[in-house]
């Protein structure tokens, strides 16, 4: 991602949806410009717990319990069961100090504690060392919703239960690795795979679509459109992914794809990645 949202030096074809879409915006979120990591992030038993507010667990709790109404026969077994392994409470945010505990015994990943949206780098480097960046904030009542920046949410809630699934837990990896050496188009095509997989990703379970994305099983409203009859469905296929047009990034998808398996992502991934001499 480009560190100045309007700077438009950068070829067309190299550039992001989020950079395209910024662009289109008079006044910039600051919370959605990428910020470097001027020192490594506290990992694991380093991470301290917040002082958070009664508002902010009440917030928490309001947005788990009606994610949790919604999701059971919708989401996939993998993120079910992931929930079960995080053991994420309903009534108090999480510790990332436990979680990155119970990660850590289930897959290897551990949660370093970042401060907002990082910079591309910053974030590929995490997860190349199998570190997952997660925020310890969460969102105000007004963007209960929406929000457009990371939050400890959609960090927790939303992407962590994926990281419990080993074949998930290792692509995860060698998206981290195989995108610290992509440069030019390839920078936004594998923007692209990520948006179309772990943010908004749907696998085929016995017949039935079922949600794994992130930015899915984290939206009150994705829920239901993203298995609704609005949305067009295509067959994974990461040539078809990398190459696809622009995409809505602030608005419910209208496109998605379906896995067949997370096997079939590794491998589908692993392919791509060294067609272009990524991994």
């Amino acid at each position: 991602m480009n560190d100045n949202p309007h700077d438009t030096t950068t070829p067309d074809e190299e550039r992001s949806a989020f950079e395209k879409a910024q662009e289109e915006q008079e006044d910039v979120d600051p919370r959605t410009i990428p910020q470097r990591l001027e020192e490594p992030p506290p990992v694991g038993e380093e991470i301290e717990y917040p002082d958070y507010s009664a508002e902010d667990h009440e917030t928490w709790q309001i947005l788990v319990e009606r994610q949790m109404e919604q999701l059971p026969g919708r989401a996939c077994e993998a993120y079910m069961r992931g929930q079960d392994v995080l053991q994420l409470e309903a009534d108090q945010i999480p510790s990332l100090a436990n979680l990155s505990r119970r990660l850590s015994a289930e897959t290897d990943w551990t949660v370093a504690n970042v401060p907002g949206l990082i910079h591309e780098k910053n974030f590929f480097e995490l997860l190349a060392d199998r570190k997952f960046p997660s925020t310890n904030y969460v969102r105000g009542r007004d963007e209960l919703d929406y929000t457009p920046a990371p939050d400890c949410f959609h960090d927790i809630f939303g992407h962590m239960p994926m990281l419990t699934q080993p074949d998930f837990a290792d692509f995860y990896q060698l998206f981290g690795r195989a995108a610290l050496n992509a440069e030019g188009a390839d920078r936004p095509r594998l923007e692209r795979f990520h948006w179309f997989t772990v943010e908004f990703g749907l696998i085929r379970e016995e017949g039935e679509k079922r949600i794994f994305g992130a930015g899915i099983v984290s939206s009150n409203e994705e829920v239901t459109h993203a298995l609704s009859d609005e949305v067009t469905l295509h067959p994974f296929d990461p040539a078809h992914i990398v190459e696809k047009d622009d995409y809505e990034v602030y608005n419910l998808q209208d496109e998605l794809f379906v896995l067949d398996s997370f096997e079939q992502l590794v491998d589908g991934f692993r392919s791509w990645t060294k067609s272009r001499g990524l991994l």
